[in-house]
């Protein structure tokens, strides 16, 4: 599908016939946060208002990573409009939106810059409905790894607006730093983490560390699970090596049970068998699409 790129400043109103579009979004520094806004077919007319899922991806991803897209694409079959963006300092720009060219912001990430940035997306979600044939009183959020241990304190951070969130091969713990790299870490100023797909080595400067050691009350995971009281679908595959299952188990053993539910996928891992480029789908992937689908339609589609 053909993407057309757009910056939208919240008076403008648009008329549109292909998505997703590309949307810039205001944050709080200098960097635009980059969105995709995808709808339903032949959506611009309909009178139908379409619930919204806003999609956060993770450590060193980017909205249109892999199989991403497709999982948008999907969600909107199912009669929803999806808003995935990427963080303002993930390292990819709108020029080069699937190269890590802008490594020195990269490096200067932090796990506050990313809530911040999902709270602007959030907030910005709300004017959506002035031109979109979106209904942004019935939102939800959907997380993979690092993006969903920031969408579980992002739901407990927003409890009147967000009313329903899945969480995907998350992140149980932002602290997954052993003494040893902590001590390197510190002695260089930095630290460097392989890319094996691009061969790239990615730096993370100290205000990473500062930012998990000084803000680690508010960027507990676990504790915010323990705080919802929203539906929460958490999804992981048994055999993911990037972040192990019992990460899942984590956040559900934290979680209120009468409002949480624990899908583990036998015979996948991380990314549920998908790749960077995609190329195409399997069983395990459409599984965790279709329980996903199933939860957002029971919670946010009005009856």
């Amino acid at each position: 599908m053909r993407t057309r790129s757009q910056t939208i400043s919240p008076n403008k109103t648009i008329h549109m016939t292909k998505y997703p579009l590309n949307i810039q979004i205001p944050a709080s520094g200098s960097k635009n946060i980059d969105s995709s806004i995808f709808l339903p077919q032949d959506a611009e007319n309909s009178s139908i208002k379409f619930p919204l899922i806003i999609f956060a991806h993770g450590f060193k991803g980017f909205k249109d990573w892999g199989g991403f897209p497709y999982l948008c694409n999907k969600l909107t079959a199912n009669g929803f409009a999806v808003l995935s963006f990427n963080f303002s300092h993930n390292g990819v720009n709108a020029l080069h939106p699937m190269d890590f060219t802008e490594l020195e912001l990269f490096a200067e990430n932090t796990h506050t810059i990313e809530l911040e940035d999902y709270k602007n997306v959030l907030m910005f979600a709300q004017s959506l409905q002035e031109k979109f044939p979106v209904d942004a009183e019935q939102i939800g959020l959907l997380g993979h790894s690092r993006g969903g241990g920031l969408s579980v304190i992002t739901a407990s951070e927003n409890r009147q607006t967000v009313k329903a969130f899945v969480t995907l091969a998350s992140v149980a713990d932002f602290d997954r730093y052993t003494a040893e790299q902590k001590k390197r870490w510190r002695e260089k100023g930095f630290i460097e983490m392989p890319n094996t797909r691009t061969n790239q080595l990615m730096k993370m400067n100290m205000t990473l560390l500062v930012d998990i050691e000084t803000n680690h009350e508010r960027l507990s995971i676990t504790k915010a699970a323990s705080a919802i009281e929203i539906p929460f679908l958490i999804i992981h595959g048994r055999e993911d090596l990037a972040v192990k299952y019992t990460d899942a188990e984590r956040i559900y053993d934290s979680s209120n049970k009468s409002l949480t539910e624990l899908l583990i996928i036998e015979n996948t891992g991380h990314t549920f068998g998908t790749e960077h480029p995609f190329k195409g789908t399997n069983k395990a992937y459409e599984e965790a699409i279709e329980k996903t689908s199933g939860f957002f339609r029971k919670h946010l589609i009005k009856k």
